[in-house]
């Protein structure tokens, strides 16, 4: 037999109570307010996981007795921290009109789509200019060989940083190996020629 529990009946089961109803699209509200405004970190609040492993009882109501004697100002001021943030995003949702979601799509359909899938070039281009040579995306047949283009007259391939990792390539590649990792914030690169 194979069962499968979504986390919200895993909360009910655990805490023998319904889950709270909250109106529609809040929670969504709230998580992104908390991710900006930090209200539930571990200075804030204790380190959860942490914590629940410190704590030696069994129930959920012995939890909370033991959570709050522990910290018993952080849900206050963890409310306190995330309140002002939510009113800020209901300041600026309101400050979103068809122009603001028009240019937001345009950016993303055009620019950051542009962007995320020709960044080979952009990879290309810096490593070349910290070496302060050409470059030069590579021509189908040279794709055909894993070389995504040349910096001077060096071949190079681009590949994620979990290639490294992959066990069993039939793959040879005559290039030297620039490796990336895509980031929240960007693209981290790798090479050593």
């Amino acid at each position: 037999m194979k069962l499968n529990l979504k986390s919200a009946e895993i909360q009910e089961i655990l805490s023998g109570r319904p889950l709270n109803s909250y109106p529609k699209y809040s929670t969504q509200i709230l998580v992104l307010a908390n991710q900006n405004a930090q209200s539930t970190r571990p200075s804030m609040v204790g380190q959860m996981s942490d914590l629940i492993q410190e704590f030696k009882g069994a129930s959920l109501k012995e939890w909370e007795t033991w959570y709050i004697e522990k910290y018993p100002d952080a849900i206050d001021n963890a409310t306190d921290k995330l309140l002002p943030m939510v009113r800020a995003l209901e300041a600026s949702a309101r400050a979103i009109d068809r122009t603001v979601v028009r240019k937001w799509v345009e950016e993303f359909l055009i620019d950051k789509t542009f962007a995320g899938l020709k960044f080979q070039e952009a990879i290309l281009k810096k490593i070349a200019e910290i070496k302060n040579e050409s470059y030069r995306l590579s021509k189908p047949e040279e794709e055909s060989k894993g070389i995504d283009g040349f910096i001077g007259d060096k071949p190079v391939s681009i590949k994620p940083s979990t290639y490294k990792t992959m066990m069993g390539l039939a793959e040879v590649i005559e290039a030297n190996m620039i490796y990336y990792e895509k980031k929240k914030t960007g693209i981290s690169i790798e090479f050593d020629f």
